[in-house]
């Protein structure tokens, strides 16, 4: 019977002691287990600096390459009506500019936050409004002055209503310009 009750009496100090040891907590207060079940929101400070460093870094390199666009559009604008003054009209590469204009353009415009608006606008002003090939030089180069001067106005966390809209008069101008030369 005594080496029951010895048994008995080890069991219950190895209970006792097991107990003891699962209550136990760190020096910090918290448990010596740490829970399993973490937020993934909780990365350490530094790697949420760093991730909030590289979204910044990501979008000032965006903006910085819309003005470089909006700087391209205006300078080709500006040889496209020089070509004009010394020609009387616009060749197969002062069109292929004109191209290379649009697709700037259109960019600026998507990255500005605008959408496409051909629906009928473009048609409806070529066909309602005969304009001279030489106005219509002119007025697209100070419609892309327009533009560029609205990007430089915005910053990138606004959107710019009226950099929009010019972004769309030059396409609409640009568009007359290739089909009326």
């Amino acid at each position: 019977m005594n080496k029951g009750v010895a048994t008995l009496v080890f069991f219950a100090a190895y209970i006792l002691a097991g107990s003891v040891l699962v209550s136990a907590q760190a020096a910090d207060g918290g448990p010596l287990i740490p829970k399993v079940t973490q937020d993934r929101d909780d990365h350490p400070k530094s790697f949420k600096e760093i991730l909030t460093k590289l979204r910044i870094e990501k979008e000032k390199k965006e903006f910085d390459e819309m003005l470089d666009r909006g700087e391209e559009a205006l300078k080709i604008s500006e040889e496209l009506e020089k070509a004009f003054e010394q020609n009387g009209r616009l060749n197969t590469q002062e069109i292929n500019k004109l191209v290379a204009v649009e697709k700037l353009v259109k960019k600026i415009r998507k990255d500005l936050g605008g959408d496409d608006d051909e629906e009928g606008d473009s048609k409806g002003v070529a066909a309602t409004t005969p304009i001279a090939q030489g106005d219509a030089v002119k007025t697209f180069r100070s419609t892309t002055v327009k533009l560029f001067e609205e990007l430089k106005k915005t910053t990138r966390f606004t959107v710019s209503a009226a950099a929009i809209q010019a972004s769309n008069a030059v396409l609409k101008l640009a568009r007359i310009l290739r089909i009326a030369r």
